[in-house]
């Protein structure tokens, strides 16, 4: 299993789990420091094939590694919005694309679970490079399935709601007014934990999910069901 964005937040959280799993299998997790904002095919397919030579293949990848910036639309910078596209959508691609080629030459499928998130269908004026990125990451995942699904690869997202991570706390969550806006819109009237997306990371990536190809899955808290017949708190 490859996890990008492991060191902390969402990845971790998947990366615990599946290292929990290896563990019981006698086998021990592996890491590797890249900056995929520089991710090219190379760096891509060196990182597959160093998970391929430590642990005799791969399985499943899971596309987590994100960032954010916040700014009003008119005066967004160009280069983050760049940054942002290539740490989000350009890398997951180039990471998709070499490790299914490593999955087709092991013959035996595969499942790549890509990090989308509810702000792909969310229009939040301040975060319109994000927002793009998993709106990418949506599409990318329905193109993906459907070209790798004929070699047994499934590929499927995740598009988390509000999940208390540190990058979550430092941007949309920063003020207790912006906490008390989101907590009004979630039905749940709660944040999500990261072990709470793992485990739906955890059941996309096994043989549970064999019949689940190209959907995003919203564990978000009933954020994207809320609508105008529900009444919100102030």
């Amino acid at each position: 299993m490859i996890v990008t964005g492991a060191a902390r937040g969402l990845g971790l959280a998947c990366a615990d789990r599946g290292r929990e799993h290896a563990e019981r299998l006698g086998e021990r997790a592996a890491w590797l420091s890249a900056d995929l904002s520089e991710c090219t095919q190379e760096m891509a397919a060196d990182i597959v094939a160093k998970a391929t030579e430590r642990f005799g293949g791969v399985d499943v990848l899971i596309n987590n590694a994100g960032i954010i910036h916040l700014d009003d639309f008119v005066d967004f910078p160009e280069e983050a919005f760049d940054l942002v596209q290539r740490i989000n959508l350009k890398a997951p691609f180039l990471l998709g694309q070499a490790a299914a080629r490593a999955m087709i030459a092991q013959g035996r499928g595969g499942s790549i679970i890509n990090m989308s998130s509810i702000n792909a269908i969310l229009a939040i004026p301040n975060s319109v490079a994000y927002a793009v990125s998993k709106g990418g990451i949506k599409q990318l995942t329905a193109v993906m399935a459907v070209g790798l699904i004929p070699h047994n690869i499934r590929v499927n997202a995740i598009g988390p709601g509000t999940i208390l991570t540190d990058m979550v706390k430092s941007s949309v969550m920063a003020s207790e007014a912006q906490r008390q806006t989101i907590l009004s819109r979630t039905p749940s009237g709660r944040c999500g934990e990261p072990s709470e997306i793992a485990s739906v990371a955890s059941f996309l990536a096994s043989d549970d999910a064999s019949y689940i190809v190209g959907q995003t899955i919203y564990p978000d808290g009933g954020r994207l069901i809320l609508n105008y017949t529900v009444p919100v708190k102030d």
